[in-house]
């Protein structure tokens, strides 16, 4: 065992938490294998059943867990899930703004609950399947990205802080896709690539639109499509259903394509333009997380990625207060959204990230 340290992989039944862990193990960490069973909704289109925690999920874990020898555990995460990504989900389209649940349960689900768990219960650090690195410089934690650039996942992680960094190991931050896949033929994993879904995994279907209308039919009134001059176009049908940059589903009829340009929740309203009215150069971001643990004194110059695949823009950040930001871009960006993360690079390191708020 490397330096006492007992490793909880994060399992998921996949292929890269998998792999995860049978490098630790091959490395010479004690490891053993935790899994969450997580809230769904119940139905008959998805069986009741998490998407990320299927009964084959955890089954392929399981015997994932029984090829490497090592310990297998199942966590009952329902109510804290509902809790902190199902009621957030529907607390974000009911204040007006598009939620990322995905970000909320890195945040309170894997490295909260789950982390809390593993060091419960003996673990030293907790490992996933994310492609991201932590690097140790002097006393301090840093989160920089995954060397493959098309898979690497530190946007998600942005929330991290330094007690969390610290406990955490990504086995796979240093290695491609590709090699991923001939690792888990090496080492003989009973896993296959399952494809990435876009869909939320609590979902009966991929319909979230469905899922608003029937658990927050408040959130769905429906209210006035207007241009940038204030010009009524016509009538929306409540603004959860609608995203920045959007164009089809408007139901306006218009001499040239029209895109969602914003939406104004307290006077429930849309607005729409052309496309060259799309793009902002600005933002303000709150609930910051710096990972450093330490604000920025000033100004700083830094890349700021506001999607989970866009690429960093340049931009100047500049703190407001312990928790908030406004950011400046060189030049106008198209999908500024507010609910959605920005997250702010220097090179490979992250530095951290908020929530866009306007």
């Amino acid at each position: 065992m490397i330096d006492g340290q007992r490793v909880a992989v994060a399992m998921s039944g996949g292929v890269d938490s998998s792999v995860a862990a049978a490098l630790l193990r091959e490395q010479g960490h004690a490891v053993f294998g935790l899994m969450l069973r997580l809230w769904s909704e119940p139905g008959q289109i998805g069986n009741g059943h998490n998407r990320c925690c299927t009964p084959d999920a955890v089954e392929r874990a399981r015997q994932v867990a029984a090829l490497l020898d090592i310990p297998f555990y199942v966590l009952d995460a329902r109510a804290v899930f509902h809790h902190a990504v199902v009621e957030f989900f529907l607390g974000g389209y009911t204040s007006g703004v598009t939620p990322n649940p995905c970000l909320e349960c890195n945040r309170h689900i894997r490295w909260g609950f789950l982390l809390d768990k593993a060091l419960r219960i003996g673990a030293t650090h907790l490992a996933s399947g994310h492609y991201a690195r932590v690097r140790k410089k002097g006393a301090q934690h840093q989160l920089l990205r995954g060397v493959d650039a098309r898979k690497d996942q530190s946007y998600a992680l942005n929330m991290l802080a330094q007690r969390q960094l610290a406990r955490t190991l990504f086995a796979l931050g240093a290695v491609t896709n590709t090699e991923t896949r001939s690792l888990a033929q090496r080492f003989g994993l009973p896993v296959t690539q399952r494809p990435e879904s876009q869909a939320l995994c609590f979902l009966a279907d991929k319909d979230y639109r469905r899922y608003v209308r029937e658990h927050a039919p408040e959130a769905l009134r429906p209210g006035p499509i207007v241009n940038r001059q204030g010009e009524r176009m016509g009538e929306h049908r409540g603004l959860p259903l609608y995203t920045i940059g959007q164009r089809k589903g408007i139901g306006i009829a218009a001499t040239e394509p029209l895109y969602v340009l914003a939406t104004k929740h307290e006077a429930n309203t849309l607005v729409v333009g052309g496309r060259a009215e799309l793009g902002k150069n600005r933002l303000r971001a709150g609930n910051v997380n710096w990972i450093s643990g330490e604000p920025p004194g000033s100004a700083l110059r830094a890349g700021v990625q506001i999607r989970y695949r866009a690429r960093p823009a340049s931009a100047s950040i500049t703190p407001v207060g312990a928790d908030e930001v406004n950011v400046e871009f060189e030049r106008p960006l198209r999908d500024i959204t507010p609910g959605q993360a920005a997250v702010f690079y220097r090179d490979e390191i992250c530095l951290g990230g908020g929530v866009i708020q306007s």
